[in-house]
């Protein structure tokens, strides 16, 4: 039997495993700099956990979380998303307590049964950051701030970033009032998921993708003529800030973002170079969160983004990554030779070179010719004569020169040849 991966599912080979580990090495970069920590939290949760959070009626929680029972008959889920369970680890461990700000970032695999396409998988891969304790719109700001500089760094240039508000429970309420109002009359024009939305979610009808429903609701009343003051003052805030920080935006009146636990700023930032899935990212603040799943009232704000939409870009756009290509290659003949080179290279690589052996017993030739594929600079020749006089031949692979030099000297030798 030819065992084969799950649908939905992917392998990330050697090559483009290399490429992934450099770029989750820029998002590193970027949230060191804004003085974000990294937190890692198990792949599976409590059920409860993601329906209390994001909400029964989701799709995600209706039809997309991968659940099961444990011996103890303990219902568990794998994580659909990271906010959640950063959220209770925060309120686990007590973070709070001893932080007044806490910035936690994250990079990991999460699930859902969705149906595959391009840049959308059942195992997929997320990093985002969580910034826990400031109610303020500077927090607001600098989350879009961090999720702009990581793709900029990244040498991407074509995204929008998107924004919007959703308030608070104050104005929520009432603005939903008058969207039902505004669709009622339109509702048999709507998809069956839209008029299902209707009573439980009204709000994402708005953003619904079917071409009908966005044309019924292209007069639908705007979310940002109906919020309360507090509301509007900080949305105001956090547009004058990002001003301030040479960012560009622009108010998408239909953005409400997919997860219940949102209040007051949305924010995506979208790539024209993604397709029909063009969300790079999206976040903004939810304050209402930690208390919903048993924690002490505390305001937060975040975002989360598509590590493989993230790649798809990148391939698009032509990134380079660090060649990790051997920079010795030890081409070694006789036992004697293998057995020296294997010390010597163990020897070097405990000090920082990058050198390789040769592990399948071949000649001089096929080993020069591995050494050359690889893309080496260097080869380091041995045999037995050489074993007998304590010498090495440094060979130049990139002009084919050649030095003989003595062992105890090869190291120093090769820094002055890389030098």
């Amino acid at each position: 039997m030819k065992f084969q991966k799950i649908r939905g599912t992917r392998d990330l080979l050697p090559e483009e495993a290399r490429r992934w580990l450099q770029a989750e090495s820029v998002i590193r970069e970027v949230m060191a700099k804004y003085g974000c920590a990294e937190i890692r939290t198990p792949i599976f949760e409590e059920t409860e956990l993601f329906a209390r959070s994001i909400g029964q009626l989701t799709d995600i929680v209706s039809k997309e979380m991968y659940t099961f029972q444990d011996r103890g008959e303990k219902s568990l889920t794998l994580r659909p998303e990271l906010t959640a369970p950063v959220v209770r680890a925060f309120i686990e461990n007590n973070l709070g307590e001893l932080l007044p700000l806490n910035k936690l970032y994250y990079i990991g695999q999460v699930f859902r049964q969705e149906n595959p396409q391009a840049g959308r998988f059942r195992q997929f891969h997320q990093f985002g950051v969580e910034i826990l304790g400031s109610p303020v719109p500077a927090a607001d700001a600098e989350t879009i701030a961090l999720a702009v500089d990581i793709y900029q760094r990244f040498g991407i240039a074509e995204f929008t970033v998107e924004i919007n508000s959703v308030g608070d429970q104050r104005c929520r309420e009432p603005y939903k009032t008058a969207l039902r109002d505004y669709l009622r009359p339109r509702l048999a024009k709507l998809c069956a998921t839209c008029r299902g939305r209707f009573e439980s979610n009204p709000l994402r009808i708005l953003d619904c993708k079917v071409e009908s429903c966005r044309a019924e609701t292209v007069g639908a009343p705007r979310f940002i003529d109906h919020l309360c003051q507090a509301c509007a003052d900080h949305f105001a805030e956090v547009r004058r800030l990002l001003e301030l920080a040479g960012i560009a935006y622009v108010v998408n009146h239909r953005l409400v973002r997919g997860l219940d636990y949102y209040t007051r700023t949305a924010f995506e930032i979208i790539s024209q170079q993604l397709g029909a899935q063009d969300a790079l990212c999206g976040g903004g603040r939810y304050d209402l969160l930690c208390e919903e799943l048993g924690g002490k009232p505390t305001p937060a704000v975040g975002f989360a983004a598509g590590m493989e939409r993230l790649m798809i870009v990148l391939e698009k756009s032509g990134w380079s990554v660090e060649s990790h290509a051997p920079r010795v290659f030890f081409v070694a003949l006789g036992l004697e030779a293998q057995r020296w080179a294997f010390a010597r290279a163990r020897q070097l690589r405990r000090r920082g070179w990058r050198v390789e052996v040769d592990l399948l017993g071949r000649g001089v030739k096929a080993q020069l010719r591995e050494a050359n594929r690889q893309q080496a600079v260097a080869a380091v020749i041995i045999g037995d004569n050489e074993i007998a006089q304590q010498v090495a031949q440094v060979k130049n692979l990139r002009d084919s020169t050649q030095t003989e030099v003595p062992m105890a000297e090869l190291e120093d030798n090769l820094s002055r040849f890389f030098a």
